[in-house]
């Protein structure tokens, strides 16, 4: 372990005036507030909090960092107070800490709920200070470095957390090497045998190349020198396991035809060198086709700034060479630490003027921005991984306008990165001056000009299209508005109707009284409510009319035998097909129209009641509708065939599924599948059915193209979430292109 003198004399080699002081204080306080508390291995506490220390001296980081290190875990662990830390260190310092300090008391129901909170927490402390970050990647890495003394399932976790998000993280924040290690090490616990694997065919490799290296530096450092670059230097390295493992799995290759094992940095003076040692190299040696990238005149969003080339050099062999400045080199080690956040602005040695707050700060700070308009914790969790592991294309606007996007972006969330309202208007998109489609790839150097329109709602198809956080949110939100706008529409019409009946006139001032005992918070909550069958339109009636007697749908026999009357309460009489209940007196019988018939409530059990052709099943929005010679129909209300009866509303009948009893009865729903016209697709649709618990009942295969074939199902499922994980399923199989389900 660390001693405490040690850690003063790291901060005094690159920093002689630090604060003592400051750093023996906080070394004292972490050390009696943490007392005897021992690590998993067995180590006194004290010892991660020094290490973190350390491994941020080697950023040549400031005391009061350094001084937060020591005390990050106080707050949590130990009786330290917020109160008390801002007493002793003061506030900034108390501030940082509490930014580092988990949140432990939450009322949530899932585990992934708490880790988003948490990470919510902690971006939204890093966007106020950039240290918390610093500091929580020093204590990450400490952790994944001692993880072998934690349980198998405790290990998989973090190494599964830290490669998702800390590790991706550290990578936009331009801190490669850390990035590196972190990779490496979730690597070696996530996935230990291929760890191995790879590692040993490495080691193998490095033994049948042995010199291989030390030869290709050697022949590029005396190319340089030859050509004028004195003091360039050179260095290789082969790559490591992550990197390679991720290679063969991204390009699905075998180890052997892995053609770039070995990188080469070339690090010269300044940045024309940078531009004469690539001509060099090329002059010398033959480029890979499509394999140079100019990241120094376009820098990546993290302050990353190289070229990148591939050529085919020594002994025949592909190598990766970046080529970059002294100062650039150390921005691609350390990235924002590196950075001159706490120092005056100044030119650098490539002729830049430093800003206070680096690019990746800057896209740190939008990224929290724009993921804080998440709706719930797991969708802020999803939009937070999504912006941190894509890579990046830069497109321009007409005006010149510079637009950094992840890789695989669409015109689409070109458009959301411009400015939300422009993405929720878009209809169409220029590219480099011709019009192309939405779902088009842009490309670096892509200027894009987007087509918009008033009346344009973002279709919720759309969401499946975007890569980024930010348009999926926005596109949820608005997709929720139009979906709720519509709910609201069909519910004022339902509750119309049954305040129509009931002989009273429907309005939204009378409903605003009466929110509290429907639990609502405003009216157009409410009436989407009914809309999309939460709450009943009688509920809403008797909760404005609380003194209202309802005159309900009664069903008495006709005199025919097998016929009844039923009379809506606006006084139409329909006759339609039923039978007398056993027991009843024939001739005497009074129905009440909310006796339940099976899992659907509003309905008298003595009336025939059948489902649309095209089915409904237990979650679906429901209505019935009254026929004089067919009894009474079920339809969804997504069903076109509704449309029929908008003029006719004294036939509508207002009933629900009765969700709360057990459904022990499967219910038919039609679904259309568009697939790959060739062996095995229907095998695979048909195992996909299977798995699920879900029969079919009628298959129907039409070829429509020489490539593909449409099939109808008819399916019997027991809800709409089997029915709704089955379409999810069908969608992700490699042979099917589009699945939907039918409503008529």
């Amino acid at each position: 372990m660390m001693r405490q003198y040690e850690l003063v004399e790291r901060v005094q080699q690159y920093k002689p005036d630090a604060n003592e002081a400051l750093l023996n204080k906080a070394y004292v306080y972490a050390m009696q507030k943490h007392g005897q508390q021992k690590r998993a291995s067995g180590d006194p506490y004290i010892s991660h909090p020094l290490e973190v220390a350390a491994i941020l001296t080697d950023m040549h980081l400031d005391e009061s960092t350094i001084a937060v290190a020591l005390l990050h875990d106080t707050i949590e662990d130990t009786t330290a107070t917020r109160a008390e830390i801002d007493e002793l260190f003061g506030e900034d310092i108390g501030r940082l800490v509490e930014g580092l300090t988990k949140i432990k008391k939450l009322d949530l129901v899932t585990k992934k709920a708490k880790q988003a909170e948490n990470l919510r927490k902690l971006l939204l402390a890093i966007s106020d200070d950039v240290r918390v970050l610093l500091v929580k990647l020093a204590d990450r890495l400490h952790n994944m470095r001692t993880l072998d003394h934690m349980s198998a399932d405790k290990r998989a976790r973090i190494s599964e957390e830290t490669m998702e998000i800390y590790a991706p993280l550290a990578g936009r924040m331009g801190m490669q090497d850390m990035r590196e290690e972190l990779e490496e090490l979730s690597f070696r616990h996530m996935n230990p045998e291929a760890y191995e694997t790879v590692t040993k065919r490495l080691e193998e490799l490095s033994k049948r190349n042995e010199g291989i290296v030390k030869k290709i530096e050697a022949e590029l450092r005396d190319l340089l020198v030859a050509s004028g670059l004195t003091s360039a230097y050179v260095k290789g390295r082969q790559k490591k396991p992550y990197s390679v493992f991720r290679k063969m799995q991204s390009k699905s290759l075998s180890f052997e035809q892995l053609s770039d094992v070995y990188g080469f940095r070339l690090i010269v003076e300044d940045i024309p060198s940078c531009y004469r040692a690539l001509g060099i190299v090329h002059t010398r040696w033959r480029v890979v086709p499509g394999r140079f990238k100019d990241y120094i005149s376009t820098p990546k969003q993290n302050d990353y700034r190289s070229l990148h080339t591939t050529i085919v050099g020594p002994s025949s062999q592909r190598i990766e060479l970046q080529i970059r400045t002294k100062r650039m080199h150390e921005i691609a080690e350390f990235g924002i630490a590196a950075h001159t956040l706490y120092k005056d602005g100044a030119t650098n040695a490539d002729g830049d003027i430093l800003s206070r707050e680096s690019n990746a700060y800057s896209w740190l700070r939008h990224t929290i921005e724009a993921l804080a308009e998440g709706d719930s914790p797991e969708e802020f969790l999803e939009h937070t991984k999504l912006e941190l592991f894509q890579d990046q294309v830069f497109c321009f606007t007409p005006k010149g306008k510079l637009i950094a996007l992840p890789r695989g972006a669409t015109p689409i969330d070109f458009a959301y990165a411009v400015h939300t309202n422009i993405g929720d208007t878009t209809v169409g998109a220029k590219i480099n001056g011709r019009i192309m489609p939405l779902v088009t790839r842009l490309a670096n150097g892509d200027e894009v000009e987007i087509i918009r329109s008033g009346v344009q709602v973002p279709p919720a198809a759309w969401e499946e299209i975007v890569v980024t956080g930010k348009a999926r949110a926005a596109i949820r939100r608005a997709t929720r508005m139009a979906i709720r706008k519509q709910y609201a529409g069909l519910g004022h019409r339902i509750l119309e109707r049954t305040f129509n009946r009931a002989g009273k006139i429907f309005s939204r001032e009378a409903m605003k009284p009466a929110l509290h005992r429907l639990g609502q918070k405003d009216v157009e909550d409410a009436i989407a409510a009914v809309g999309r069958g939460e709450m009943s339109s009688l509920d809403v009636l008797r909760a404005v009319y609380p003194d209202h007697q309802d005159e309900r749908v009664t069903v008495k026999p006709s005199g025919d035998d097998g016929w009844f009357n039923v009379r809506s309460a606006a006084g139409m009489i329909f006759k339609i097909p039923g039978k007398t209940r056993a027991g009843a007196e024939s001739g005497h019988s009074e129905l009440d129209a909310d006796v339940d018939i099976g899992p659907i409530r509003g309905l008298s059990g003595n009336v025939d009641v059948k489902f649309a052709s095209t089915g409904a099943v237990p979650g679906d929005r429901i209505v019935g509708i009254m026929d004089q010679s067919k009894g009474i129909t079920i339809y969804p209300i997504q069903s076109p065939s509704l449309q029929r009866f908008d003029d006719q509303p004294d036939r509508w009948i207002d009933v629900r599924w009765d969700l709360d009893e057990a459904n022990k009865s499967r219910f038919m729903a039609r679904i259309m599948v568009n697939g790959l016209n060739e062996p095995g697709t229907l095998a695979k649709v048909a195992q996909t059915v299977a798995s699920l618990d879900v029969n079919i009942r009628l298959l129907n295969t039409v070829r429509v193209a020489a490539d593909f074939t449409e099939m109808m199902l008819e399916v019997e499922v027991w809800d709409l979430r089997q029915l709704n994980q089955l379409l999810a399923q069908m969608k992700e199989l490699d042979c099917i292109a589009t699945v939907r389900r039918l409503y008529e």
